[in-house]
């Protein structure tokens, strides 16, 4: 049953949520080990394949919120690419708008994970190799928001950015970015001009800083609210800070036993769209935000202990336990 915390839809839009982003499948390996070079074989405790991928981690655990959702991206046509196709639609979230593609192999990461930390090495493949041509603009239209994650690694998409942003606000559509990581470090590439299209700005505390230029995160929050977004930075086991305009929220992370924290902060992200779209307070879009992120640390992989809506409300200190 649909939670009604949201405004209801009008009869056009389809989707709460439209993701664009990255596809690849995650292959977890978990044991206190580390690889070495020279044949030297050691042995981990655990192998999981699954779900891997900022966008598409961040797309279940919407569905998973009960939002309604799409993703736009790039597999190959191989096995990989079937799995994530079926794990997708298999929580609910709709792939009409996945392109496959012959020439392409589909994106792997390889995640060696000790608990609190990982090590994570990554194949691109179909990751870098979506073009803004292939992004279905009918099904973008017919939903309310805008997601995008992995900027960096979009490199074919990344001059066109900012195209897909204006456009999305122009046909109503809010926007939200995660970057990640930049792999090369430059930090750059046209971030500033995507954030003047963007209404909530969803980084950790080191890509903060980094894109900003300043080494005191409340000081970059600073600057970078000052230009519009909505922002909400993950600041790991010291849970989260946000800022819109002059209002301000801090929340601390939700005490948990951690398996792996692959994905956690893409569960953060759902967990913050969700009270965004719903048009919660700061504070409360932003608990529920670590409250998503927290739990979805307790099983290997970025989507098997997601939570549902009313488990997070459940964790949620300070609110009635209720779907409102």
């Amino acid at each position: 049953m649909r939670a009604t915390g949201l405004i209801e839809m009008s009869s056009d839009k389809l989707f709460d949520v439209v993701v664009v982003g990255e596809l690849n499948a995650d292959l977890i390996l978990q044991g206190d080990v580390t690889p070495e070079f020279g044949q030297v074989e050691k042995i981990v405790d655990d192998a999981t394949l699954t779900i891997g991928s900022s966008s598409a981690i961040f797309a279940c655990g919407a569905a998973r919120l009960d939002l309604r959702v799409a993703f736009i991206g790039k597999i190959g046509n191989d096995e990989f690419g079937r799995f994530m196709q079926h794990e997708l639609e298999a929580r609910g979230v709709d792939i009409s708008g996945v392109v496959v593609d012959d020439r392409v192999k589909t994106g792997l990461g390889v995640i060696l994970s000790r608990g609190n930390d990982r090590a994570i090495l990554t194949h691109l493949g179909s990751i870098a190799a979506l073009r803004y041509e292939e992004i279905d603009q009918t099904l973008l239209f017919r939903a309310r928001h805008l997601h995008l994650g992995s900027y960096f690694l979009l490199h074919n998409l990344l001059p066109d950015i900012p195209t897909l942003f204006e456009t999305a606000q122009a046909h109503g559509l809010t926007t939200s970015l995660d970057t990640n990581y930049d792999p090369a470090e430059k930090w750059n590439s046209g971030v500033a001009a995507v954030l003047r299209h963007t209404n909530v700005f969803l980084p950790n505390q080191t890509e903060l800083c980094a894109i900003v230029g300043l080494g005191d995160t409340e000081a970059a929050l600073d600057r970078l609210v000052q230009r519009g977004p909505t922002v909400a930075v993950k600041l790991g086991s010291q849970g989260a800070i946000a800022r819109r305009g002059d209002e301000m929220a801090r929340v601390d992370s939700l005490p948990v036993t951690v398996v792996d924290t692959t994905g956690a902060g893409d569960s953060f992200d759902a967990g913050f769209i969700y009270g965004y779209l719903a048009g919660w307070e700061l504070s409360r879009s932003l608990r529920l935000a670590c409250v998503c992120g927290a739990l979805s640390t307790r099983a290997a992989g970025g989507t098997a202990a997601q939570p549902t809506l009313a488990e997070a409300l459940v964790a949620m200190p300070g609110y009635d336990q209720v779907i409102f």
